[in-house]
């Protein structure tokens, strides 16, 4: 192939040799071996929700509204409480959550004691 190509006010005739394209060539050419990737590993099933504990009756339980620690306890079995009194204070992410009573009335049963870890949904306390 002949080309004319100017440069500068001068004139030259240049002849090219068409080459033949190139073969693409892979950017990794793996060793002589086979490779088998591992099977995939199944997932372990999730832990199960504290909200999936039953109690006979909704309104006579306390449970709580955070996944945390039990840092303190303020109550006990026995014990007659108003409504919004504190029961137990739960930690989560170095935040303190106050649980209060939602109703007056006594506590029959306190589920957890302080340094117990607990779920979204768990049964804190239960009343009579």
């Amino acid at each position: 192939m002949k080309f004319t190509i100017k440069v500068d006010g001068e004139t030259y005739e240049v002849e090219v040799d068409v080459a033949a394209p190139e073969q693409p060539q892979p950017g990794f050419v793996p060793p002589n071996a086979s490779y088998q990737a591992p099977a995939p590993v199944a997932a372990a099933p999730a832990p199960a929700s504290g909200a999936d504990e039953k109690v006979d009756d909704e309104s006579k339980v306390c449970r709580s509204p955070i996944s945390g620690v039990v840092i303190r306890v303020d109550a006990e079995p026995g014990q007659s409480i108003d409504a919004d009194e504190t029961l137990m204070v739960l930690e989560a992410m170095k935040m303190e959550t106050v649980i209060t009573a939602p109703i007056a009335g006594t506590i029959k049963k306190i589920n957890h004691a302080a340094g117990d870890p607990v779920k979204v949904g768990q049964v804190l306390i239960e009343f009579e």
